[in-house]
């Protein structure tokens, strides 16, 4: 339990499946970076393992992972979070039980494997395992 100044003690949340990650993929990612990056002064200073994916230096430390992409597949543009999981096999499975969708299949590149979901009112949202 956590005591906050003049209030009873919270106990501390801990989440089990955080947004670890946000993504722009974009069919002109230049000119996506160019945009962004002049209205919020992001940079770019930082390639992905995916060939013209870069990661974005918003200027706040510690701020949430931020990609801008080419298009991957066929998913077309697209703005999406990307959750934590630990089994991804497990969480794909769960996904079409429930009735939702797989958009892409689970990808691997170096220290992550990310897939993209939808649910049954066609929400996208990314997972990430680390791998």
């Amino acid at each position: 339990m956590k005591a906050t100044p003049g209030g009873p003690a919270e106990s501390e949340v801990i989440m089990c499946h955080p947004i670890v990650h946000a993504e722009i993929r974009s069919s002109d990612p230049d000119a996506t970076r160019a945009f962004f990056g002049e209205l919020f002064g992001w940079t770019y200073p930082t390639e992905g393992a995916f060939p013209g994916y870069t990661f974005v230096e918003t200027g706040v430390p510690g701020a949430l992972y931020t990609a801008i992409s080419p298009l991957q597949g066929d998913d077309g543009d697209l703005v999406t979070f990307f959750v934590g999981v630990e089994d991804m096999a497990g969480a794909i499975a769960d996904t079409t039980r429930l009735g939702g969708r797989v958009v892409q299949e689970p990808v691997s590149v170096p220290g992550v494997s990310f897939a993209l979901i939808a649910d049954p009112q066609g929400h996208v949202v990314g997972l990430a395992q680390q791998v």
